[in-house]
Formats: C-alpha cells, sequence, structure tokens
C-alpha cells in the first residue's frame, strides 16, 4: 500500500523524519518495501513566467520564448507547446536536469539553429498524469523562481507491505493508529459529520441476502456536477499509484484508501427499482467497469435491480450503472459483506481488485455510518447537491469479541518484561478496552484477535520486538545427538552420490498444469480422478494439480536450458510425489528424479559428433543411485511396464521381486516430448525411495571392514546360445545363484547374432570369476562349478556353445 508522508500527517501529528517513520512502520510489523520521494525526480525544474513568445525563424510548428527564472537573467527556450504564450508561468526544465518520463538529461541545445537553455515541460513529462497536448500552467500566484517540487507540495512516498491479518491498517489511519501507539506522534481526532438527509432517499434499498451482504446502507445525493477532484485529493490518489478520473469517482477511492472503507456510487439515473443485496442467478452475467463480462453462479452476491445486475458486491461495479461526467444524481452504496463469500467468489471469477482486498480480510462493521457520512460530505463539499436520509437495511456483525487476559503472558510468551500500566496503555492506543479484570474488549475492526497469544503479539510489537534479548536453548550436555531421521540421512547420501555422478541438482515447483499432471498420473488415477491432487484454490492455473511424479518438473527445467542455447542437461531432484490416498488423505511419496537431455558428449576429433544419451545411460543412474540408497542391487529383475510416459523398447523397471517396483528408467516416449515440447531423445529415470527396502541394523550404512582374499581369484568365460528374446539381466542373475559361495561376480562382455548362429537365438558369452577360500581350487572343483554355471543357465533356455 502506498500513501505520502502529507497524507500520513492529515492523521497524525508528528515531528519525525521520514527515516524514523520508516523505522517505525518496520519495527511494528509493516514492512517498509520502498521510499520515492518526488522531489529527487523533480530537481532541477523551477516555476519560470514566459516574458515573450515569438515565431521561430525557421519553423512553423515552434517558438523561441524569453523566460523568466527569477535571476533576473532571461533564458531563451525554444519551445513548440502551442499553449505557449507570452505572460502565462510554467515549469522549466534547466540544463542539467534529468526528464522523469524519459529519463533525457536536458542540456544546452540548438534547435533547428537557435539555441535553447532547457525545456519547458508538460504533465506527462514530469510524470504528473497523461496530459501532453501543452506545457503546464501555472496560477499567476505561483512564485517565480521557486523549485517546482517546494511549490508542488512533492511529498515522500512510502510502499509498505500490509500483512493479511491486518485489514485494519489497508487505511492511511490505521497505519496512523499504529504510529501513535507506537509513541510516534499524536492520532488526530477523526471529525465524522453529522449531516442529516433533507428528502427521503429516492429508491428503496434492502438486503435479500442476509448471509452474503448482512448490511446494506445507502443514500442518495441529487443535484451533483461531476466534474475534476480537487488538486489535494488528487495528488494524494497519485502518490498511491490511482489515476484521477472524476470527483465522484475519485472520492469513493479516496474514503477507501484513507480510511480503509470501500464504497461504490450508481448514476441513479440508470438504475430502475428497488436496489438489493441478493444472490445472482445461475448462468446471471454482468458487464464490470473493467469492461469485461463475468457469467455468475448462485453462490454469488450482487447488487442488482429490477433490470439486472449492477454491481459484483464487494468486488467491482457494473459498466452500465457507473458514473459519468453527466452524472446529476447518484446513489451511494456502503456494505458489508461476508469476507468468505467475497473470497470465493473472486477466485472464481479470477476477479481482483482493491475493495476485494480489504472485503474478504475483513472491514470494520462499525465503520458504516461514519464511512457514509465522511463520503457524503466529501462529495457535498465538491460536487454541491442535495443528500437524502440515509437507508439502512439490515444489520452488521456487532457483538464485541472479549478476551480475558494475563498480563503475566507477555513475559512468558513474548520473552520481555513489560509493566501493567504499559500494557494497558498500548492496548488502549490500539482502541482496546481493558477493564480492571484485564478482561479486553476488541474493536470490531481487529478480525485477527481469537486470543491472549494475539494480545502478547500487539504489546510486544508496540513496545518493541528489538526488545526481546536473545537467550540461547537449553542443551544437553556432551556430544549433540544426531536428530535427523533415516530418510533424511538417505536423502542426503542420494545427494551426494548423484552429485559425484555429474548431476546437478534442481528444485521444482510441486504444482503442475492439470494436463501435464494427468500425463504423467498412474494409470488408476486417470481411470479413477479423485487419486490425483487437483487443488480448489490454486497460486494460478498453471499450478492446479500436486505433482504424481518428479519428470514433468525436470523436463521444464530442461526445456528452458536448451531454449537458452545449452548443449544437454544433466539433472536430479529429491522431492515429494502426492496422491489422494484413502478417505481423502495425503499420500506423499519420496522419490528421485533424474532427466538426461540433449548432448552426453560434445563432438570432438576423436568421436565425430556429439554423443547423445541412451536408455543404458539411464539404466546406469538407477543402478548406480539405487546401490547409494543400499538396495540389493544384484538381486533386482529388469522387466517393463515402465509406464505410457516411456518408450515401450526403450524403457524398463527394476524391481526386488515380481512386484515390488524400485524405479523405471529409459527413454521418454514421443508422445511425452510433444506434449512438453521438448526435443529428444531424453532419458528419464524415477526412483521410488519409499520402497527401496531398508537396510538391516537399524538403517545404518556403515561398511563391513575390509578384508582382501589371500588367494586370487579364478576366471572363466562362457558363451551361450540363448533365446533372442531373453533379458541378458536374466541370465547373468542365474549365473551369479548357481554357486553363491565361489561365484563372486558374473557380466557379460559379447552379444551376437548373425552367420553361425541359428535364427531366434543368439550369443551372450558371460565373464565369471571365482573366488578360492581357504584352499585354491582343484580342476575338479572347477569343473562342478562350471556343470552347476551351464545348468543355472539352462533353466533360462541356454544351452553352451560347443
Amino acid at each position: 500500500m502506498k500513501f505520502s508522508l502529507e497524507w500520513l500527517t492529515d492523521f497524525l501529528d508528528t515531528e519525525a523524519s521520514v527515516a524514523e517513520i520508516a523505522a517505525a512502520l518496520n519495527a511494528i510489523g509493516h514492512e517498509v518495501e520502498g521510499i520515492e520521494d518526488p522531489a529527487d525526480k523533480l530537481a532541477g525544474f523551477r516555476v519560470a513566467k514566459v516574458l515573450t513568445a515569438d515565431k521561430h525563424p525557421d519553423a512553423d510548428k515552434l517558438q523561441v520564448l524569453s523566460v523568466d527564472t527569477g535571476d533576473g537573467q532571461p533564458l531563451q527556450v525554444v519551445c513548440g507547446a502551442p499553449n505557449a504564450r507570452a505572460g502565462m508561468k510554467g515549469v522549466l526544465g534547466l540544463p542539467g536536469a534529468v526528464v522523469p518520463a524519459n529519463g533525457m538529461e536536458l542540456r544546452k541545445s540548438a534547435i533547428r539553429g537557435v539555441e535553447s537553455n532547457g525545456m519547458m515541460c508538460s504533465v506527462r513529462e514530469l510524470e504528473l498524469g497523461d496530459e501532453h497536448d501543452g506545457i503546464i500552467e501555472l496560477p499567476e500566484d505561483a512564485p517565480v523562481g521557486a523549485s517546482f517540487a517546494e511549490f508542488s507540495d512533492a511529498s515522500p512516498v512510502f510502499d509498505v507491505a500490509i500483512t493479511p491479518n491486518r485489514p485494519d491498517c489497508m487505511g492511511v489511519l490505521g497505519i496512523a493508529r499504529d504510529l501513535a501507539a507506537a509513541g510516534l506522534g499524536k492520532l488526530k481526532a477523526l471529525a465524522v459529520p453529522q449531516l442529516a438527509g433533507e428528502s427521503a432517499c429516492a429508491v428503496e434499498i434492502r438486503t435479500d441476502d442476509p448471509e452474503g451482504c448482512p448490511a446494506f446502507y445507502g443514500r442518495t445525493i441529487s443535484g451533483v456536477t461531476n466534474g475534476a477532484s480537487p488538486e489535494w485529493m488528487q495528488r494524494r490518489l497519485k502518490a498511491a499509484g490511482q489515476r484521477p478520473i472524476s470527483a465522484i469517482v475519485d472520492i469513493t477511492n479516496y474514503v477507501m484508501l484513507a480510511y480503509g472503507r470501500p464504497a461504490h456510487a450508481y448514476d441513479l439515473a440508470r438504475l430502475s427499482g428497488a436496489v438489493v443485496a441478493r444472490r445472482a442467478s445461475d448462468g446471471e452475467q454482468v458487464l464490470a467497469l473493467n469492461e469485461k463480462t463475468y457469467t455468475l453462479d448462485a453462490s454469488m452476491t450482487v447488487i442488482a435491480d429490477d433490470a439486472g445486475v449492477h454491481d459484483i458486491a464487494g468486488i467491482m461495479g457494473g459498466e452500465h450503472s457507473g458514473v459519468t461526467d453527466s452524472t446529476t444524481d447518484v446513489l451511494l452504496e456502503v456494505a458489508y459483506f461476508d469476507p468468505e463469500r467475497i473470497g470465493v467468489t473472486g477466485r472464481k471469477l479470477g476477479l481482483a481488485s482493491d475493495a476485494r482486498t480489504r472485503f474478504e480480510r475483513g472491514v470494520d462493521p462499525d465503520f458504516l455510518d461514519d464511512g457514509l457520512a465522511l463520503l457524503t460530505e466529501l462529495i457535498v463539499d465538491s460536487c454541491g447537491g442535495t443528500a437524502s436520509e440515509v437507508v439502512r437495511a439490515g444489520q452488521a456483525p456487532d457483538e464485541p469479541k472479549t478476551v480475558q487476559y494475563d498480563p503475566a503472558l507477555t513475559a512468558r510468551l513474548g520473552g520481555i518484561e513489560v509493566t501493567e500500566d504499559e500494557q494497558r496503555r498500548i492496548l488502549a492506543a490500539l482502541d482496546f478496552s481493558v477493564a480492571a479484570d484485564w478482561k479486553v474488549t476488541c474493536p470490531a475492526r481487529r478480525h485477527d484477535i481469537e486470543g491472549p497469544a494475539d494480545l502478547v503479539e500487539e504489546i510486544v510489537r508496540i513496545y518493541g520486538l528489538d526488545k526481546v534479548e536473545s537467550v540461547a536453548l537449553p542443551r544437553v550436555e556432551g556430544v549433540a545427538r544426531p536428530t535427523a531421521t533415516p530418510l533424511q540421512k538417505l536423502e542426503r547420501k542420494l545427494r551426494r552420490a548423484a552429485a559425484a555422478r555429474g548431476l546437478n541438482e534442481a528444485v521444482t515447483w510441486s504444482f503442475l498444469p492439470t494436463a501435464e499432471a494427468e500425463h504423467f498420473a498412474p494409470r488408476q488415477a486417470q481411470d479413477e480422478r479423485d487419486q490425483l491432487w487437483v487443488l480448489d484454490n490454486p497460486i494460478s492455473e498453471d499450478m492446479k494439480a500436486m505433482r504424481p511424479s518428479l519428470i514433468p518438473g525436470l523436463l521444464a527445467a530442461a526445456k528452458r536450458n536448451a531454449d537458452r542455447g545449452a548443449p544437454g542437461s544433466r539433472l536430479f531432484e529429491i522431492g515429494r510425489r502426492y496422491f489422494r490416498g484413502q478417505n481423502g488423505a495425503s499420500d506423499e511419496r519420496p522419490t528421485l528424479g533424474v532427466v538426461l537431455a540433449g548432448d552426453k558428449a560434445p563432438r570432438a576429433w576423436a568421436s565425430g559428433k556429439a554423443q547423445g544419451f541412451d536408455a543404458y545411460d539411464a539404466k546406469a543412474e538407477a543402478l548406480a543411485l539405487l546401490d547409494a540408497a543400499g538396495a540389493p542391487v544384484g538381486n533386482l529383475m529388469v522387466m517393463g511396464e515402465a509406464g505410457d510416459q516411456f518408450h515401450p523398447g526403450q524403457s524398463a523397471t527394476l524391481r526386488l521381486g515380481p512386484k515390488n517396483v524400485l524405479a523405471r528408467c529409459g527413454a521418454l516416449h514421443p508422445s511425452t516430448l510433444k506434449a512438453f515440447d521438448i526435443d529428444g531423445p531424453v532419458m528419464a529415470v524415477e526412483i521410488f525411495l519409499d520402497a527401496v527396502p531398508a537396510k538391516k541394523g537399524g538403517g545404518a550404512f556403515a561398511r563391513a571392514p575390509y578384508a582382501p582374499p589371500a588367494l586370487q581369484p579364478v576366471t572363466r568365460d562362457f558363451a551361450f546360445l540363448v533365446p533372442a528374446d531373453l533379458a541378458a539381466g536374466d541370465l547373468v542373475r542365474a549365473v551369479r545363484g548357481a554357486d553363491k559361495k565361489a561365484v563372486v561376480d558374473a557380466r557379460v562382455f559379447d552379444v551376437f547374432a548373425g552367420q553361425g548362429v541359428p535364427e531366434g537365438k543368439k550369443s551372450v558369452a558371460v565373464e565369471v570369476v571365482l573366488q578360492p577360500g581357504e584352499k585354491s581350487f582343484t580342476e575338479a572343483e572347477i569343473k562342478a562349478i562350471s556343470d552347476k554355471v551351464v545348468s543355472a543357465a539352462a533353466k533360462q533356455g541356454a544351452e553352451l556353445r560347443g
């Protein structure tokens, strides 16, 4: 929220400097995000008087002005503004000044052969508005030679972040109240006018939706002249980032920003019949002030007349009933809307506004009459007219909230000693009523106060958070005990292992567009949509579903890298996959994802073209990381069914038994690459950490002491004829299991199919390593082991080649 120092001092009597105010705001919990002083941008600009205006000798649309800057030495300035004339006063930018609108530094120069010593400025050039048809015209009493920043009452502007729990500070009055409580000045008494109506209200007002709109107050003002708002009001609205429109519109915005009270004004001539707060009908439409048409449903509260909807209640008014320059009679609306209903409606329509921000957080229900009186006075003073009597339909929630408070809580919860008298002073300064028995009555605008702890927060932040002493937490004597869980230890180990293998860690969103989430959802989640987590209140439509896989986020990161010229990406992430469990419970599963995209190795003189990744690279990463996770890699089965997202002929699952899937890996399917708009081939790995069996012995990963064998190993090679569709891994697993005591390793070193090999067969050569124990193997023992190897291979359909 933005406001100027001038505006703040309208409510707060203070001599504090800008720096002191900023420091106090930060100290009491209102973070100052920025301070902008318009005077800095207007340095070098002065009030000047045009003495003479002659035609340029070499340009029809230019004039040569003689300008008085107050120092007795007129300056010659070339100007192209049509309203430049002798006798007028304007704003002159001297050489060295920087034009705020475009950053151009002014300097003495020749324009079409005539020297110009600066520039007469327009409103747009000084960023004071959008007008640019001519130069600024100042009043006759403007002091020639004075700094324009001082003449225009340029005031420093604070940009303050208001937390969602403090809607009472979404007006300058609320900020002033907090600063006064912190001792930075005195809060000025709010003068609320008492304006008696001179006639009955010209239109019936009622609320037919007491849940959505408990209170609807209104009155008419007839005979108004809707011109420009006062200069002081425009100046404050511009400081807040608002564009002045017309007096009535500006006044409603001013009341909202000054007092945190949104209001709306209707052109009475464009209404027909009673004005009612009611529920919308399904399919009912309204053209809003932002010139967009919205389709409503029966859960939304609207303001309507006999002709239809004129206002999305508490969010935005309608285009066809808004005030214009020709408006002469207005209906003022000051209402209280249910915060929850406003929030739901805004999210459904995707419609945000300053009014919605305040109503959905909760406005002051006790400020309806005062807000309407202030609004009426400003309109009557600025636009004239006669106000009617006030119509009050319904009643805002007015039951005061009381909290039984114990002043000792400030020390116990806040960690700071504050005297009881000071606690009473602070609460009273914030408009809390404190009884003798410390029963505290909260002001109606403080929706955030729910219990004694909230009162402690109020006292401590006003007294000074910087006065809370740092106290070390108690520590048990001796060596600190480890606090990491087995899963945390596993994730740390895997991060190190992945980084050691040349992978780069990525952290991606846990939210995905629904289409991408459904693409990677398991089959059962696609058949039963309730298994995919879809949020009712997402950050945006592109972050609506919780990720069922880590691969989509890594694919998006790889695509961004490729779009920016990166030749290859080796990314990994450790995070959670999310599913809807039984009875709607959250089901979070720890997972490690890897994506290999682009070039594996660049082109080189020795290797030629750049080399890409293949499915075996993905499998190697999966096996290495599973080994780091403590999985029994030697016992894993390589099977298919990696999922529709993977290429069916270039992917696999790694399983511990036929049902326990530990990982899936391989090349992604072309349809997946197309859906994510990324060039292939792309390899991916997904390791399901919750499926990896825990280490025996409490999950410790300590290695067994290394004891080198006393005798040298024996190597034997076997060449088998196997069915062409037999996985080499199955053959190797069978060979390793032939004699678990003697066979310590087995690996494939050659695969051949072609001449000399029967059709439908292939030749697979396996190197088997035998490790003797206490004595060397005899020939008979080696032959017996070899027979076991051949027998085990035969069970896989293999036969020893002759």
